[in-house]
């Protein structure tokens, strides 16, 4: 089961803040007139204190909505930690890295909803963003490689867009010593993403031949966006399950803070740096 955290975080913000503003307005002033009565009729000091306590829930939702309001505008329209969860973006990023992803970057968002409130920016070609897959709650991270009405084209490795060929550079294998994969730089708008090919067998030959991944020929709709892997022989993305929705963008993924593998291990920051 999926949790939908910005969904809890705005119902419970939501729930604490009436709370506590029906206490200023209402319930705070029924407390006093118990107070002032219980004084005038002579009230014992126990009683006093009682009557003028706040219940529990008023009080629990008092000291925690300021905290969660602060949390819920922060990740809301300012930034939001995330924690890459597979090798789908390797060689640049990797399972454990975290990263921070700017929320205003491609405009202001109604929480939950997704949809823009002020326009600030857009995607470019080559921008890693954060978001929702169609028809899927969890967060993914890609590469934005086609804009609404782009024609795409991979085939052979080779990324061709609106009939232009990407430049892309061979850098060779990883490890050095019997690679089991390769590298090669793409020349994008926005980046110079390092991609990365898995060897394979073909099926057809048997040859053992430089795989990039699920070939084929895509235009994007309006209003969507097409959606890569850096690893390109290894990730699950525009090429399985279609364009991206503007709606569904949580994001701008902007530098890597912090690598933490497991509970079992201690947090690096040997990675850190400004993700392009």
């Amino acid at each position: 089961m999926e949790f939908n955290f910005p969904l809890i975080l705005m119902v419970i913000t939501s729930v604490t803040g009436i709370i506590a503003l029906l206490d200023l307005v209402y319930f705070k002033r029924v407390r006093a007139q118990k107070v002032a009565a219980l004084t005038t009729q002579g009230g014992d000091v126990s009683s006093i204190e009682q009557a003028s306590k706040e219940p529990y829930l008023i009080e629990t939702s008092k000291s925690f909505f300021p905290v969660l309001a602060l949390v819920f505008v922060l990740r809301s329209f300012i930034a939001e930690p995330f924690q890459i969860p597979s090798g789908s973006m390797e060689p640049g990023l990797i399972t454990g890295d975290f990263i921070l992803v700017s929320k205003f970057s491609y405009g202001l968002r109604m929480p939950v909803f997704g949809n823009t409130l002020v326009p600030i920016g857009e995607p470019e070609r080559g921008d890693v963003m954060v978001f929702f897959p169609p028809d899927d709650p969890r967060y993914f991270i890609k590469r934005v490689i086609g804009l609404p009405g782009d024609h795409i084209v991979f085939e052979n490795r080779r990324l061709t867009i609106n009939g232009v060929e990407i430049p892309t550079k061979v850098l060779g294998g990883e490890p050095a010593n019997n690679p089991t994969h390769f590298l090669g730089e793409e020349t994008l708008d926005a980046a110079n993403p390092t991609v990365k090919w898995m060897l394979a067998r073909d099926n057809r030959s048997g040859d053992i031949v430089l795989w990039g991944g699920p070939e084929g020929e895509w235009t994007v709709p309006q209003g969507h966006y097409f959606m890569m892997g850096d690893n390109r022989g290894n990730s699950g993305d525009s090429r399985m399950w279609g364009f991206v929705p503007e709606k569904n963008i949580v994001g701008k993924a902007v530098a890597l803070w912090m690598h933490w593998e497991s509970w079992s291990s201690l947090p690096s920051f040997s990675r850190n740096k400004i993700i392009d």
